[in-house]
C-alpha cells in the first residue's frame, strides 16, 4: 500500500487545528505587543486589558464569574489542581470517588491517591459505558472529600448526565468536580444552573492552541494552590501569565459558542454518515458507547479479530488520521481501560478505532474513508489466523 500525501484527519478528540481567527487574534501578542501583562505601564497594561477581554469571554461561554476562571496549562494540570487542590485544603476527608473510564489525568491520579493511603472508589459503568446512579449515591461517605466524574468521555463520547449528577453529589453534602475537555464547544455548559464545584477545561480541544487550559473554581470553594509563586489568577495559580494563548482560548471559546449548533447538525450528520456505514457494510464490527448519549463528533467503533494499531497504519498510509482511543495511551499495548470496563470482548477491544470530527471536516472526509476502510479491514481479516472466513 502506497502512502499519499492527502491527509483527512478524524483524531479531534486528540487535538484540534488553531482555528485561523484565533491565530490571528494571537500574533500581536508575541512580536509587537509583549508587555507582561502585571506590569504598571501603559504597555503592559494593554495586554493586561486583553487578558481580561479573554477571561470575559470564556465566563460568558460558561455562564460563570470571571474571577472563578483559573488559567492552567493544560486539562491534566488543571484536573490535578482541583483534586489535589480540594484534599489537600480539607485533611479531613480521606475518601475520592470517581469513575472506572475517567481520563488518566483523573483515573491515574487516583491510583496515585491510593498510594497516599487515600480511599478511592471507582464507579461501574455499563456495556454502554453509562454510570449507575445508585451506586453513586451509595458511595458518598461522610468522609468523601471530592466526586470526580467527567461530563464527556474522551474515547467513546459517552454523555454522562451531570445536572442530575450534580444534584446528588450537592444533596450528601459534597463537592464535585468535573473534566468537561471533550464537552467545551459540543454541548452545553451553564455553571449558573448546574452546581458544579471544579471544572476543566483545555484549549486545544476546542481550537486554540496547546498549552492552556483553565479550571473553574466556584467562588467559596476552599482549595490549595498547587503552583506556589506570585499574585497571578488572584494567588490561585503563580506564574507569568502565557498571554497570547489566553487570548487564543478567549477567541476559540467565542467561537465555539457561535458554531455549537454546527457541531450539532452538520458535524453529527457526517458522523452517523460514517457510523451507518461502518455497522451495516463491514461485517463484525460493534459500536462501543451509548448510541444516542454521546457527543455529535464522536464514533468508536470496533472491528472484531484484527489490531487496531494495524488498521492504524493502513490508514495513516491512506492519509486518514484516526486514533485506538486516547492519546495519552496510545503507545500502551494494553487494552483500553475505558472498553475493558464497559466489558467489551477481547477479541473487540484490541481492534477499536475512535473517528473523531470537527467542523474543519467534510462530507468528501467522509466518502474518502468510506471508499478506502473496507479494504483495509478486508486485508488484515484475511491475514489474521483468527478472523472467522465471511
Amino acid at each position: 500500500m502506497s502512502r499519499t500525501d492527502r491527509v483527512i484527519y478524524m483524531d479531534n478528540n486528540a487535538t484540534t487545528r488553531v482555528a485561523p481567527e484565533v491565530f490571528e487574534e494571537m500574533k500581536p501578542y508575541f512580536c509587537d505587543l509583549y508587555g507582561n501583562p502585571s506590569s504598571m505601564h501603559t504597555f503592559g497594561g494593554q495586554v493586561g486589558k486583553k487578558v481580561t477581554g479573554a477571561r470575559d469571554k470564556i465566563a460568558a461561554s460558561l455562564n460563570c464569574a470571571p474571577v472563578e476562571i483559573v488559567f492552567t496549562s493544560c486539562g491534566t494540570e488543571s484536573d490535578n489542581f482541583a483534586v489535589k487542590g480540594i484534599f489537600e485544603a480539607h485533611p479531613d476527608k480521606r475518601h475520592f470517588i470517581t469513575t472506572r473510564v475517567e481520563h488518566p489525568a483523573v483515573y491515574n491520579l487516583g491510583r496515585w491517591f491510593e498510594h497516599q493511603g487515600y480511599d478511592v472508589t471507582y464507579l461501574s459503568v455499563d456495556n454502554e459505558g453509562m454510570l449507575d446512579l445508585d451506586e453513586l449515591r451509595s458511595a458518598i461517605r461522610p468522609d468523601t472529600g471530592l466526586v470526580s466524574i467527567m461530563w464527556a468521555n474522551n474515547e467513546t463520547g459517552t454523555i454522562f448526565p451531570i445536572p442530575r449528577i450534580a444534584r446528588i453529589v450537592k444533596g450528601a453534602g459534597c463537592l464535585l468536580h468535573v473534566d468537561a475537555v471533550q464537552a467545551i464547544g459540543k454541548i452545553p455548559i451553564d455553571l449558573r444552573k448546574v452546581p458544579i464545584d471544579l471544572l476543566a477545561l483545555s484549549g486545544h480541544k476546542v481550537h486554540a492552541p496547546k498549552g492552556i487550559g483553565l479550571l473553574y473554581v466556584r467562588k467559596g470553594t476552599k482549595i490549595r494552590s498547587q503552583m506556589i509563586g506570585g499574585h497571578q489568577e488572584r494567588g490561585r495559580r503563580g506564574g507569568t501569565e502565557n498571554t497570547p494563548y489566553i487570548i487564543g482560548f478567549g477567541k476559540a471559546c467565542e467561537l465555539a459558542m457561535e458554531n455549537m449548533g454546527d457541531e450539532v447538525s452538520k458535524v453529527k450528520a457526517l458522523r452517523d454518515k460514517l457510523e451507518h456505514f461502518i455497522l451495516n457494510k463491514i461485517p463484525m464490527t460493534r459500536l462501543n458507547g451509548h448510541p444516542i448519549e454521546r457527543l455529535p463528533n464522536t464514533l468508536s467503533v470496533s472491528f472484531e479479530y484484527i489490531e487496531g494499531e494495524a488498521i492504524l497504519l493502513d490508514l495513516d498510509r491512506l492519509g486518514i488520521c484516526a486514533s485506538s482511543g486516547s492519546a495519552c495511551t496510545s503507545g500502551s499495548l494494553e487494552p483500553s481501560h475505558v472498553l475493558r470496563a464497559m466489558g467489551v470482548p477481547f477479541t473487540c477491544a484490541h481492534g477499536s478505532i475512535r473517528f473523531s470530527l470537527s467542523r474543519y471536516n467534510t462530507e468528501e472526509d467522509v466518502d474518502y474513508v468510506i471508499e478506502h476502510l473496507p479494504e483495509v479491514i478486508n486485508r488484515l481479516r484475511e491475514m489474521s489466523p483468527f478472523a472467522p472466513k465471511v
